[in-house]
């Protein structure tokens, strides 16, 4: 095939490089610029193409760097502010997979290729005459809820070569390989930031203001803030508090004001009930295609990046929205988040759908509380 392969300058692309030119693929490679323009953003791209030059030399092949920095800033990143702001969780590596690299990067030069490759931790399963999105082999390092928003057009023109090998396999096949990144270390940050620190961005781009943390059992205050926008849904540190451990509980948006509880084991921290607004079902609805009955459907999911499946039932409502009904209790459910949706094996990924407000409110006897939190979830592609 022609295939169009994404590459970063990490190992798993670089491997991804490996296996299909051995297969005897005709390959072009791309690296999309992204990131921010100075100020130590980027994703330190010029280290990252550089060493992306390295493995295009190495197996003769042609090198093109492309960038979508503008339409990055538009759909991605003002995506993630606007929803800071509004005091929710912002996912703007599930929507970089969905607008930019299988969106703008497929409408401009993904098109004229049979496939694109990325090095997604992910499978690609054909049932019953039809393709699904599919969890990798290593659960650890499984990214389908990065993928969770694409669509099946999108599904139908993505390989992921890399689903059927662990992350110690990688390694393994890049130093057999001699690939001069075999050892570099993984990415673990925010891309769009590259060396920037995600609370100075955030300062930088929506300001400060102080703000009240108040105790939620005692109603005293006992500290402050710059803003609801720096914290998270169950965050522990950075909070300034003594005689902790303090957990994030709660967020008053309108009066900026930051709940805390002391302790592990808070009932407010935890909900079974998830309330589910626009779903994208990737290849079919779970609910017709695992045959609902009136208490729903068995069903595993995830709400954040994490290899822990959780089981539960989905279910419509009679508004038309969803709801999973969990087995087991669930930490810090922010609306804004995506609860990502998978079959009771959890190996076929259906899609995701967006947690909206009012989760706790029926949960563990607690009354009319809500987390309203904001956690960037990184990809780690490489």
């Amino acid at each position: 095939m022609r295939i169009a392969v994404l590459i970063s300058g990490g190992v798993d692309s670089s491997v991804v490089v490996h296996k299909l030119f051995n297969e005897g693929h005709e390959l072009h490679l791309f690296y999309i610029r992204i990131g921010m323009k100075g100020d130590g953003g980027d994703c330190s791209a010029d280290e990252d193409i550089e060493m992306c030059q390295l493995i295009a030399n190495k197996y003769g092949l042609p090198l093109k760097i492309v960038s979508l920095q503008e339409e990055y800033w538009e759909h991605v990143m003002q995506y993630t502010l606007d929803t800071v702001k509004k005091g929710l969780t912002p996912h703007p590596d599930i929507m970089c997979n969905k607008i930019i690299k299988f969106g703008f990067f497929n409408e401009r030069w993904g098109k004229d290729f049979d496939k694109i490759a990325t090095g997604h931790y992910a499978s690609i399963k054909e049932k019953e005459g039809r393709l699904f999105l599919a969890t990798a082999k290593d659960p650890v390092k499984d990214q389908t809820d990065f993928l969770a928003q694409i669509s099946y057009s999108q599904l139908q023109h993505i390989i992921f070569p890399l689903g059927d090998l662990e992350k110690s396999e990688v390694r393994e096949l890049a130093r057999n390989a001699s690939l001069p990144n075999a050892r570099r270390k993984d990415s673990q940050g925010i891309c769009f930031l590259g060396k920037i620190n995600y609370s100075d961005f955030l300062a930088k781009q929506i300001g400060m203001k102080s703000g009240a943390i108040i105790d939620i059992s005692t109603g005293k205050k006992i500290g402050t803030h710059n803003g609801f926008w720096f914290y998270t849904i169950g965050q522990r540190k950075g909070l300034g508090l003594s005689g902790g451990p303090w957990f994030v509980v709660k967020k008053n948006v309108r009066d900026n004001v930051i709940y805390v509880s002391h302790g592990l084991n808070t009932p407010l921290q935890y909900g079974r009930e998830i309330s589910l607004v626009e779903p994208n079902w990737i290849s079919v609805d779970p609910l017709e295609y695992l045959k609902q009955m009136d208490e729903g459907v068995d069903i595993t999911f995830k709400t954040r990046h994490s290899p822990e499946f959780h089981k539960g039932k989905l279910s419509k409502e009679p508004d038309g929205s969803l709801k999973i009904q969990s087995v087991d209790d669930i930490q810090g459910i922010a609306p804004g988040q995506y609860a990502i949706i998978y079959d009771p094996d959890s190996v076929l990924c259906f899609g995701s759908a967006m947690i909206q407000a009012g989760n706790l409110k029926r949960n563990k006897g607690q009354s009319n509380t809500r987390p309203e939190g904001i956690e960037v979830i990184p990809d780690v592609d490489d």
